[in-house]
């Protein structure tokens, strides 16, 4: 029997979120009679982490990188002195160079500064050579200098037109790898509009969905407490709690649906930054009785997604794919997202035409019932993407 290609992957942890769900996605799909498996996670935490394949080998927590994206307090109590001098270093060139660059307040530097200083602090991830090391999540700095392998590849997951960088740095970052995965052609244009000279080491491999997680969850679909069967409308969003996926707005659309004449309760699922600012404009827009912030259960009528900017949304999947009718905004990746009219609806970003195109749909029980049908028939596993991964090696 010929010997096993050895792979790393490595990523941050397991939270509940969209990336998170396509490495579970990539993880379940892996031959492992062919391929041995090691993933190597920051940090041992987050909802998805007991969903982790039994097959799969995962790597012991090491404290350095476990003292990353936690409070510095809590790095000083752990002993990790050179870290929290590395992510001290970098927070304030990180806001140096967002002022030399004149870059928004929403930009990626302080978490690219964070994993760039603390890099020569950090230990090698393992005494292995591995056939094919995989960044999945960026900033991409550990896997460059701390794995051994012949072939490095990094992911990205999201629309680089709406992000913004620090293009100097990141360019020297991208470099080290040997191929760039994006999980779709916008992605892909969206990356190139800022990177043109990676062109030749481009790589489209779509987001595998991770199907015994989601039959899980499926059957987990029961009427629940937290969103009764009252009479009315029930509509879900599930995502970070940031600006991309623009659940700050949802208080003011869901008043315009009030306007309409729905009774409608939008239903909130997530965590992040941004939660205080999402439970301040429900308030300003009295919409305490009809945006609620979950917890992480779910069971809607409609299934929205009103994102300012996505790469390619899990979780607009994991409707389709419990057979949820879907409505998504005109991000400038949705068309990538789904098929406009037959397995979900998109909407424009302006909150009142937004509220209008979620209303239409709702008045049309025909629509609504075609979308789900639709659904039903479509497989969205995408679990043939991963023969892209091997023939990388």
């Amino acid at each position: 029997m010929a010997e096993k290609k050895k792979i790393l992957i490595f990523s941050h942890a397991l939270e509940l979120g969209g990336a998170e769900k396509a490495l579970l996605g990539l993880l379940e799909s892996i031959d492992q009679s062919r391929y041995q498996v090691d993933l190597f996670l920051m940090r041992h935490e987050g909802a998805l982490f007991q969903y982790i394949p039994e097959t799969i080998n995962l790597l012991p927590e090491k404290p350095q990188y476990a003292s990353l994206a936690v409070p510095i307090m809590d790095v000083f109590r752990k002993g990790q002195i050179l870290v929290a001098y590395g992510r001290y270093r970098g927070k304030k060139k990180a806001r140096k160079r967002v002022q030399e660059l004149g870059l928004p307040t929403d930009n990626d530097v302080g978490l690219q500064s964070s994993h760039l200083y603390t890099l020569p602090y950090m230990p090698q991830i393992s005494q292995k050579e591995y056939d094919l090391a995989i960044s999945f999540l960026t900033p991409h700095y550990f896997v460059a200098e701390k794995v051994k392998a012949k072939k490095k590849i990094a992911w990205i997951h999201t629309d680089y037109s709406k992000v913004a960088v620090d293009q100097e740095t990141q360019l020297a970052m991208w470099g080290k790898y040997d191929r760039i995965v994006s999980i779709s052609p916008q992605v892909t244009d969206s990356f190139l509009a800022v990177f043109p000279s990676f062109r030749n080491k481009m790589i489209e491999i779509q987001n595998i969905y991770p199907m015994d997680y989601l039959n899980c969850k499926k059957n987990e679909f029961t009427a629940l407490d937290e969103m009764p069967e009252d009479g009315s409308t029930r509509l879900l969003s599930i995502g970070r709690f940031c600006t991309a996926k623009n659940f700050d707005n949802v208080p003011e659309i869901c008043r315009y649906l009030l306007k309409e004449g729905l009774n409608v309760k939008w239903y909130l699922i997530g965590f992040g930054t941004d939660e205080d600012l999402i439970r301040n404009r429900i308030k300003e827009c009295g919409m305490d009785e009809h945006v609620i912030v979950l917890g992480k259960k779910e069971n809607p009528d409609l299934y929205v997604q009103p994102s300012r900017y996505e790469g390619k949304c899990v979780s607009v999947i994991e409707a389709q794919l419990f057979h949820k009718p879907v409505v998504i905004t005109d991000y400038a990746t949705s068309a990538s997202q789904l098929e406009n009219g037959v397995d979900g609806m998109i909407v424009p970003l302006d909150n009142e035409k937004c509220a209008a195109g979620i209303a239409e749909l709702l008045r049309d029980p025909v629509k609504m019932n075609s979308l789900i049908s639709n659904c039903r028939n479509r497989d969205y596993s995408n679990h043939s993407e991963v023969n892209k991964l091997y023939s990388l090696m």
